[in-house]
């Protein structure tokens, strides 16, 4: 079976050597085609290790020695159970048809080659993450997967905003690294080992085991190791305050916003928590600090979706919301039902982002929605794909997002753990706004009057006002050349793929979460299985449907759509009536909190303030005014001295010998020094 798992991380890096190295020989056509045939093989080889795991095969081993220290190894190896292959077919699921859509949306980009290697990379990367059954190779498919990003975020390098926005990303998951690294630094001191099971199995001993971080405060280290690990997840899958990079990532082409933003990269910290599940079951404080910081991410991300007119930028502020979902659910010790809307979630993102880029092509690469409106004639396919994701992301049954969303917020209800009642409030709330965000997008975009011929889009002509746009997208032309059209097959073919899981995939809940699916794969305290008690009254898939329909997320959820149909649709002079009233407010949504003001004054400028008071005083007053400058004055006022006694004068010379010669003798007749001794007495 070893070689069957190595096809499924081997063949999309094999696709992305090929097309990166050899993309001129090949060409265009070759370049997509080895890539999608290395995705495609790795799928195929996903759903047959999920076919083995599904009858009981797993694995766990090395498959290379990297070094030997001591008693610990440090190793390439693989752990194949129903968690992995869940990923592993979501992963490459998703990867395969980013991959297809990518021949429609990058067909004229003079980078194409290049694009093709990069996403293929990053694929072989996340899941070589997915696959690690040790923390090196965790670490090592982490920062893969980071530095990727960095990559496709700026792909279009010659834009200012793309290079800002890819450094800005990847100087904040430093940020969020630096607590992986000491997790997992003291993972390898206090364990002796970087094996997942072995440590997972010494993990109890060390559960009341403490260390002073400040002296005479002692910290029990299983929690510290755990917020050390989260900190980490938090720089991935973009959680406050280390949230700031996702939005601007969206400077890159849109199929990396749907690969990396909607089933990979972002959800490599939720997938990571989930493994590590019988690390943070032992520590209370970190289940609550993950559900607190969830619960802030969830809530106030979804709110800055609102005031977006960037039709990416919206379907962003949406991911960072949902991952929050998540988070809380990670929280509240639900890690199945956290998993289970990571996999909806991956699809009806998907969705929408791609589908967003589909009206972004249509519209000759302009996203603000302000200069769109009544598209829904224009582009029926993407109009109906949209509108599916909007329904799974609002949680309206029976798309996939109700039922992950609703059970998240059961378990947070359930939960006993504290800031699980904070967690809950803001996961109801959150549910109206995610209802609310969603449809304006599908009104604003797709209903209403066309608006293709406003030079300066303002919603006032539909009750909306101005924007700070960010309608650049590299290399494209912005002009509008015409009335909007349908996207290729290559484009609409894989929404139509992704549309179906969006809609059904939520039907697996009875499977996957209900069903014990992952078994020992995950781990829950006993005095945190809300989730087995809420399997006894899983009335199944249309029971759950059918109590959805009573339940609070439903109305919220039905709330929010109402609100949106009557601004948007009803009375599309209101919004910017609201937007007056709420000047104040709608301004701290547009300048999000504050986040990039603050980071901007207090980081970056600080930074360039310590960095020039370190040079003023280390290189300009330390080393050039005093070792430097310094020592060329001394030898300079030492070489006047004796250039004053070495004049090249022989009378000064003779003089200087009289003088000398009188002084000793004087000193020898008169012994000056005992005189001198005498005197002291």
């Amino acid at each position: 079976m070893k070689a069957l798992y190595l096809i499924v991380p081997l063949a999309p890096l094999l696709g992305a050597i090929v097309a990166g190295f050899f993309g001129r020989r090949i060409g265009r056509a070759g370049a997509h085609w080895v890539t999608i045939l290395g995705v495609a093989i790795s799928l195929i080889a996903s759903c047959m290790v999920m076919s083995e795991v599904l009858d009981g095969v797993t694995f766990n081993g090395p498959v290379y020695t990297w070094l030997t220290s001591g008693g610990a190894r440090l190793e390439v190896g693989f752990m194949i159970d129903r968690l992995s292959a869940l990923m592993m077919i979501v992963v490459t699921f998703v990867s395969l048809m980013v991959h297809i859509y990518t021949i429609g949306y990058m067909a004229e980009d003079p980078g194409y080659q290049r694009f093709f290697s990069y996403i293929s990379l990053f694929t072989f990367s996340m899941l070589m993450l997915v696959m690690s059954n040790n923390f090196l190779q965790l670490f090592f498919g982490w920062e893969a997967v980071g530095l990727v990003s960095y990559l496709l975020i700026g792909f279009w390098y010659t834009r200012p905003t793309a290079i800002y926005a890819n450094l800005k990303a990847f100087l904040v998951n430093r940020v969020g690294d630096f607590g992986f690294v000491l997790g997992i630094a003291l993972i390898l001191a206090n364990f002796g080992t970087l094996d997942y099971l072995e440590v997972f199995r010494h993990a109890p001993e060390m559960a009341t085991q403490t260390m002073e971080l400040f002296p005479g405060t002692p910290y029990l280290v299983i929690t510290v190791i755990c917020i050390g690990l989260f900190i980490g997840a938090m720089g991935k899958s973009a959680q406050f305050p280390l949230h700031v990079w996702l939005p601007d990532s969206m400077e890159g082409p849109t199929p990396i916003s749907a690969l990396i933003h909607a089933a990979t990269m972002v959800t490599a910290g939720i997938f990571m928590v989930s493994r590590m599940s019988p690390l943070f079951e032992l520590s209370q404080a970190a289940l609550s600090f993950i559900l607190v910081i969830g619960a802030i991410t969830a809530f106030f991300m979804a709110l800055i979706a609102l005031v977006q007119y960037d039709i990416k930028r919206v379907v962003a502020y949406s991911t960072l919301s949902q991952l929050g979902y998540m988070t809380m659910a990670l929280g509240a010790s639900a890690y199945s039902a956290a998993m289970f809307h990571l996999m909806t979630h991956a699809f009806f993102k998907a969705v929408l982002f791609l589908g967003a880029g589909s009206v972004i092509m249509a519209m000759h690469h302009e996203q603000d929605m302000r200069k769109m409106g009544g598209l829904r004639k224009y582009l029926p396919v993407t109009y109906l794909v949209v509108l599916i994701g909007a329904l799974a992301n609002a949680g309206f049954p029976p798309f996939a997002g109700f039922f992950s969303k609703d059970t998240i917020i059961e378990a947070l209800q359930a939960s006993q753990t504290p800031g699980a009642g904070i967690a809950y409030v803001a996961a109801v709330l959150g549910v109206f706004v995610g209802a609310l965000y969603s449809f304006r997008l599908v009104f604003f975009a797709f209903h209403g009057k066309e608006r293709f011929d406003t030079h300066h889009g303002n919603e006032a002509a539909q009750g909306h006002d101005s924007h700070d746009g960010h309608e650049d997208h590299g290399h494209h032309d912005h002009g509008h050349g015409g009335t909007p059209h349908e996207s290729p097959l290559v484009v609409t073919v894989p929404l139509v793929l992704l549309a179906i899981p969006s809609v059904c995939a939520g039907w697996l809940i009875g499977t996957v979460v209900y069903g014990n699916y992952f078994g020992d794969a995950i781990f829950i305290a006993e005095s945190h299985e809300w989730i087995a008690e809420m399997t006894h009254e899983y009335p199944g898939v249309l029971g759950m449907m059918g109590h959805g329909l009573t339940s609070l997320p439903f109305w919220m959820a039905v709330a929010g759509l109402a609100t949106a149909w009557f601004l948007y649709i009803l009375r599309p002079e209101l919004p910017a009536v609201i937007r007056a009233r709420l000047g104040g407010l709608v301004r701290v949504l547009e300048n999000k909190y504050g986040f990039d003001d603050f980071n901007q004054w207090f980081f970056a400028r600080g930074a360039v303030k310590l960095g020039t008071g370190l040079w003023r005083f280390g290189d300009v007053t330390i080393i050039d005014g005093i070792m430097v400058n310094g020592t060329a004055k001394l030898v300079g006022w030492f070489a006047g001295v004796v250039r004053w006694l070495q004049s090249g004068f022989i009378y000064q010379y003779a003089f200087a010998m009289i003088i000398g010669v009188s002084v000793l003798l004087f000193v020898w007749v008169f012994d000056v020094t005992s005189l001198f001794s005498n005197w002291v007495r």
